[in-house]
């Protein structure tokens, strides 16, 4: 795809995904939320993307890992094989090869490993089966979205499909009172988002004095989000002597310092994948003022431009920004912090079937989506740091697949 506008007539409009219609300022700051799409400051970009235009990406080489083990030699209940083999899964991941052991053992464990290794399953199956032997063992799973925490609650419905097993989802987006409902009754596994299930702790629906095991999944998201308060809050409900499970993408020194605070002793395993940045086309799209939106359209109108993640700061910039699209012709779904969470699956649903060309998200919001082809990441507006841009572009090139990362910025 071009960086160049093109001279297609179009009624001249400029907007950002900030929400604000523009005069030639688009691009906008984006903002950073302490909390799921709530209130934050404005912080301005501190990177360049133009450092990062990479027209020839490297054609990366899988290193071929050699597990130690089957997952019929980890002592996994047959139950949790007999499942695996019928969903053709027959070898393990490094994660899932490295760490189920040491889950199994009963140790503390860090992961470092980000999404797409496997690691939602290199804690469920040992959790599955040391629970299957425990029958009174309770897991309380906590994620940073709630498309997360769906995704593991459909993970855990396949693993389980031959165990008598009870779980339940608590997420913010929902009704309160029918979870309260469901926490009334025996449930192995709780998986839910900081916020919510701090509150139905604080309503008394949700006792965690008999939690086995806590799993902190994406917790330097968790942590970006702003749930450090509320993270702490729950871990000081459950035993001391629980077992404590935490996954992370980095290791930052703030992250290490939780690690000291909630952790015991832990086994570290890290996965780090291939560096997304080199493997990645990527480019910036210089536009004129008033023609932000004028660039974008041409972009997708693009045959290449099959299915494409817009990036915009503002929840209420990237609904108005998908509603245009939709009006001039393109079929696109937005996700963001106003949705509710049946919007944001239909949104999903859309996006991955192919009724939808176009997804438009904010940061938060995208965080747990995982759909395969997307041909194009586009930052519309700005991220606010180099870590965001990767977890941005990530999304596209998965994989072996390729994928292209664009980014706007004013000519």
């Amino acid at each position: 795809m071009s960086n160049t506008t093109s001279s297609r007539p179009r009624r001249r409009r400029s907007y950002s995904a900030t929400g604000s219609r523009r005069n030639g300022r688009a691009g906008g700051r984006p903002q950073r939320h302490t909390r799921g799409g709530g209130r934050g400051k404005r912080v301005q970009p501190t990177f360049n993307p133009s450092q990062f235009i990479n027209t020839t990406p490297v054609a990366v080489e899988e290193v071929v890992y050699k597990p130690k083990h089957t997952f019929g030699s980890f002592g996994l209940d047959k139950r949790v094989t007999t499942v695996l083999s019928k969903n053709g899964i027959d070898t393990p991941s490094p994660i899932q090869d490295q760490i189920i052991p040491e889950i199994l053992a009963g140790h503390d464990v860090i992961g470092l490993a980000e999404t797409g290794t496997g690691k939602t399953a290199a804690f469920l199956l040992p959790l599955i089966t040391k629970t299957l032997a425990e029958y009174r063992r309770q897991t309380l799973i906590l994620t940073p979205t709630r498309e997360l925490a769906i995704q593991i609650e459909q993970e855990l419905k396949k693993f389980t499909m031959n165990a008598r097993l009870y779980f339940t989802t608590c997420v913010g987006g929902t009704p309160i009172g029918p979870q309260i409902g469901r926490l009334k009754r025996k449930n192995h596994f709780v998986i839910g988002t900081p916020g919510r299930i701090k509150d139905l702790i604080e309503r008394g629906a949700f006792r965690t004095d008999q939690v086995s095991t806590v799993v902190l999944d994406e917790a330097d998201r968790m942590l970006d989000m702003g749930f450090i308060h509320d993270m702490r809050s729950i871990l000081s409900t459950t035993p001391a002597q629980r077992e404590t499970l935490f996954f992370s993408a980095t290791m930052s020194p703030t992250i290490e310092k939780l690690v000291h605070e909630f952790l015991r002793d832990p086994v570290t395993v890290s996965v780090k994948k291939t560096d997304v940045t080199n493997s990645i086309k990527q480019d910036v799209v210089r536009y004129e003022a008033h023609h932000k939106y004028d660039t974008l359209l041409t972009l997708l109108s693009k045959s290449a431009a099959k299915r494409v993640i817009i990036f915009g700061a503002m929840k209420h910039g990237v609904q108005k920004l998908a509603d245009q699209l939709n009006t001039d012709g393109i079929k696109a779904q937005a996700i963001h912090g106003n949705k509710s969470h049946g919007q944001r699956q239909q949104a999903l649903r859309a996006f991955k079937s192919g009724n939808a060309q176009v997804l438009v998200a904010t940061d938060v919001a995208a965080r747990g989506i995982h759909v395969d082809k997307v041909s194009h990441v586009i930052n519309y507006d700005m991220p606010a740091t180099f870590e965001d841009y990767v977890h941005r572009i990530g999304r596209t090139g998965r994989g072996s697949e390729q994928g292209e990362a664009l980014t706007f910025v004013p000519a």
